[in-house]
């Protein structure tokens, strides 16, 4: 598919988006073709003490100290 045919947003990365869930979530619908992706669990993780966001998609995602969202491995 030729460049022009690409939206701005589709160039957005996941380190690149806002801090909040309702960004995580949106980003993460248009990655899956529109379909709509939610947080199935919140967790805090005992070593690092961020909150862990489980997603529908089966990956989960939390801010780093950078105020970044990251993938959990």
């Amino acid at each position: 598919m030729s460049k022009a045919f690409v939206k701005e947003s589709d160039d957005e990365w996941l380190n690149e988006i806002q801090p909040t869930m309702n960004a995580l979530i949106n980003f993460l619908t248009r990655e899956n073709n529109g379909i709509k992706i939610f947080e199935k669990k919140i967790y805090v993780h005992p070593g690092t003490k961020k909150e862990i966001h489980e997603m529908s998609n089966g990956l989960s995602y939390s801010i780093n100290d950078d105020e970044r969202w990251y993938v959990i491995d």
